[in-house]
């Protein structure tokens, strides 16, 4: 069983060894800006989402969605319309995207891998999913994720987004770069 302290988000040993909160947030913008989209359609047994085996790159293997980092200057629409057409080949448009959040991932043991991620919802495109050397994209029942392929984190928020909720929160992971240590956060 996994447990979100209130003092900065994880038990008191892993605090000593993260820093304080202070420390943390400075060092926030220097987080790599990235941007996820959930692609959301009506199946024949209820809502499905798209989502896709890493191929390559930070979380190979791992079940994500569509998505990636912003370019220098790229705002975060912009940067999701981009990664969802490179990653998956469909054309959004920028208008249909909605805005559920921003995640703050911290990997004090991995400091390259900590970034902050803009979460989209979207349920217009055009053109099929198709993969890439990226991401091999597939769709799945909203009631049926496979958590356990996915980053640790996702267990905790994603459940709500897909439902129409929202999430601002942090994520701090332990030693193993895998398993989340602590968070704080609403919409977890």
């Amino acid at each position: 069983m996994r447990r979100a302290y209130a003092s900065g988000g994880c038990s008191p040993d892993t605090s000593a060894r993260l820093g304080t909160v202070t420390e943390r947030d400075e060092t926030k913008s220097q987080h790599a800006p990235v941007v996820v989209v959930y692609l959301l359609r009506d199946g024949v047994a209820g809502p499905e989402v798209l989502l896709g085996e890493k191929r390559r790159g930070l979380g190979t293997g791992r079940l994500v969605g569509p998505g990636g980092k912003r370019e220098p200057g790229e705002p975060p629409v912009a940067a999701a319309v981009r990664e969802v057409a490179e990653e998956v080949g469909l054309r959004l448009d920028a208008a249909d995207l909605e805005a559920r959040g921003t995640l703050d991932y911290r990997f004090p043991f991995r400091p390259s891998w900590s970034q902050v991620s803009d979460v989209f919802v979207c349920r217009r495109w055009q053109g099929v999913p198709s993969g890439s050397d990226e991401l091999e994209p597939r769709w799945i029942p909203v009631d049926a994720v496979p958590y356990d392929a996915m980053w640790d984190d996702a267990r905790y928020w994603l459940p709500g987004v897909l439902r129409g909720g929202s999430v601002s929160a942090r994520f701090t992971f332990a030693e193993d770069n895998a398993t989340v240590a602590g968070f704080t956060g609403s919409g977890v």
